[in-house]
């Protein structure tokens, strides 16, 4: 099960809920102040990717060989 971040629209606390693929998080509470309905947060970690190398960035030539497709 993946790991999601939110924030409390009341206080600001940000915190981690473990969640099934799907859940939308409004069965949960603040664990600080108890309010409902946190706002989803979007992952810095999960949008990051890789390395500028990974993304075809690298002028280092091409997994397809020295003429790339041909």
């Amino acid at each position: 099960m993946p790991v999601y971040e939110y924030r409390c629209t009341e206080c600001g606390h940000t915190f981690d809920a473990l969640q099934r693929v799907g859940e939308d998080g409004s069965q949960l509470n603040c664990p600080k102040c108890k309010a409902g309905h946190p706002e989803k947060l979007f992952s810095a970690f999960a949008s990051s990717g890789g390395s500028e190398a990974s993304f075809g960035g690298s002028s280092a030539g091409s997994s397809c060989g020295p003429s790339g497709f041909g």
